[in-house]
């Protein structure tokens, strides 16, 4: 807001001398923004962030997440801080209680003070209902149907009897591999937290088997169980999804995750050793062989919400879930 003062002063026997002033107010005003959908809850940790829509006029100097287990968290709670700045942001939330109910809101700071995003409530998993690999990773599982899923991509790094799989770097050696290895996105297993390693086909069909024990990498016929269930692959994949746009690019269309998979794009590297596609689409190794150059894998796209079903080479690195014998 501009307003402008006058002010007059009387010279005596010469003249009048008006003098204006225009004192400029400044508009700022607390942040705008939304809480994320929580993912990846397991009996101690989750997945969060938020969206900042508008910095009120001023620099966001402050972003994370707060929780507590009473209702409308703050700052003055547990929280996170990630970073500056307008846009999505990712929160990591750990040191959580198992089979235990949190609330949490995201918040942002700027001159003005500090505002939150809308309240999310979630609970965290009880050790019985989870399941945990060879190396430790704890994952959620979800029913669905007549199935149970494993909510979460495979992380592991050792087959089930504990014989580690290869874990190759080098582009070239990728695409001559003749047996089972695995890789990070783009090699940072900072990735891999959030969305997976990434397998060839030699790992999946390995005897040694990638899954824990009393766990399987699904057939074709279960993932299409799967997509019957939720009433056909041409909308399957809304209802796999996880929803929002901080692990998937916009639009993500129709992604709700009613089923409570929880799919995420992890992308793939290629037989030349290249890394491709990482938020953009997720492909998932089935157990299936087309012959023994090809092997079957579905996939989920940001733009679209049919679950697809084709055939590549078993050189491909892709995404692992495991379903329940």
């Amino acid at each position: 807001m501009e307003r402008t003062y006058k002010f007059i002063y009387f010279l005596t026997g010469l003249s009048i001398l008006f003098l204006s002033v225009s004192c400029k107010k400044e508009n700022k005003s607390l942040p705008e923004l939304s809480t994320s959908v929580v993912s990846g809850i397991t009996t101690n940790k989750a997945q969060c962030g938020g969206t900042i829509v508008s910095d009120g006029g001023s620099a966001i100097t402050k972003r994370g997440v707060c929780w507590s287990t009473n209702q409308l968290p703050t700052i003055a709670d547990n929280k996170t801080v990630d970073g500056v700045g307008i846009g999505s942001f990712s929160s990591s939330i750990t040191g959580l209680s198992q089979n235990t109910s949190y609330y949490v809101r995201s918040y942002a700071s700027n001159d003005a003070g500090t505002t939150y995003g809308n309240q999310v409530t979630f609970k965290t998993a009880d050790a019985s209902a989870v399941v945990t690999d060879y190396d430790g990773n704890v994952y959620n599982i979800v029913t669905i149907g007549t199935q149970v899923w494993m909510a979460e991509n495979l992380r592991t790094t050792h087959y089930r009897d504990g014989s580690p799989i290869a874990k190759v770097i080098d582009n070239i050696s990728w695409g001559t591999l003749k047996t089972g290895a695995y890789c990070n996105y783009k090699n940072d297993t900072t990735v891999s937290a959030i969305y997976g390693r990434l397998y060839n086909f030699y790992a999946v069909v390995d005897t040694r088997n990638l899954c824990p024990t009393g766990w399987h990498i699904p057939t074709t016929d279960e993932w299409k169980t799967l997509f019957t269930f939720l009433g056909g692959d041409t909308i399957a994949g809304k209802k796999l999804k996880e929803p929002e746009t901080i692990h998937w690019k916009a639009p993500n269309l129709g992604a709700t995750n009613e089923s409570g998979f929880s799919a995420l794009p992890g992308g793939f590297r290629d037989h030349a050793g290249s890394f491709n596609d990482l938020q953009y689409y997720g492909y998932w190794w089935t157990s299936s062989q087309f012959d023994s150059t090809y092997g079957w894998y579905q996939y989920l796209g940001y733009s679209y919400y049919y679950l697809g079903t084709n055939i590549n080479g078993k050189e491909m690195a892709y995404s692992v879930r495991c379903v329940k014998d």
